[in-house]
């Protein structure tokens, strides 16, 4: 059998993308609109109590185009509270008017590919580099990229009877790319295996959404996506912060 990677694992992560029911919004009446808003903020103001004290982190994102409306990014130390999170937000009135279009469930992660060289011999878990891949602060940044995907397991393109030395040394080679992009694009990359549909969630945040272009391009003519990478559908936003919500739902 050949040698597995290894992983330590952070956050457990929801993209929760959801789409408007803009034809039953604009038929309720201005004070019920007004209501509704007004429990939805009061839901997100609570969600900060558990940001501030850096026991998860949250916040949305508006998509264009017809794969959704808006994505509610969740994360959690367990899938429970991750659930509590998604179970809560279904029983607001808001949730009525709201269409779920797709989802996505991962665990940062951070694999043995590159932790080995982060901790120096220490507890991994109590390095402060490796605390802040695995326990992200979200950045405020103007967009969002999301994507899932897998690495082949195809004929002679088979990622996972490539010897170990030879996956370290791909992925060291792809993340130079990565580093290259620094103060430019932030990710988080999410474990999804045996979690959901594909093996990676990867989420993206720039300033510049021509860096998710730019970097996404640069990546495939690296011979760990050239060879080896399939991917899924793309979903591209703009922040949405709290206090814009209301101009969001305006009619």
């Amino acid at each position: 059998m050949n040698e597995a990677v290894k992983t330590l694992d952070g956050w457990y992560t929801l993209h929760d993308f959801r789409a408007v029911d803009w034809t039953s919004w604009r038929e309720t009446s201005l004070a019920d609109r007004e209501r509704i808003l007004k429990e939805w903020n009061t839901f997100l103001a609570n969600l900060e109590v558990t940001k501030n004290i850096g026991a998860g982190e949250h916040t949305l994102y508006t998509i264009l185009g017809q794969k959704a409306d808006f994505v509610f990014l969740v994360l959690r130390e367990t899938l429970e509270e991750l659930n509590a999170v998604e179970n809560e937000f279904n029983k607001l009135a808001i949730a009525d008017y709201l269409v779920p279009t797709y989802s996505y469930i991962s665990v940062v992660e951070l694999s043995n590919y590159l932790a080995s060289h982060m901790t120096g011999g220490e507890d991994p878990y109590q390095n402060k580099h490796v605390r802040a891949r695995l326990y992200p602060k979200l950045p405020e940044k103007k967009h969002i990229c999301f994507y899932p995907m897998n690495k082949k397991r195809d004929g002679e393109d088979n990622w996972y009877m490539l010897p170990m030395d030879e996956r370290q040394r791909m992925i060291r080679d792809h993340g130079q790319i990565g580093r290259s992009y620094a103060g430019k694009v932030s990710q988080i990359i999410g474990g999804s295996i045996g979690l959901d549909d594909y093996e990676w969630g990867v989420t993206l945040f720039a300033d510049d959404a021509l860096e998710f272009k730019r970097i996404v391009t640069e990546m495939r003519f690296d011979e760990t996506s050239a060879r080896y990478g399939e991917f899924g559908a793309f979903f591209i936003g703009n922040l949405l912060p709290h206090e814009e919500i209301e101009g969001f739902f305006a009619i």
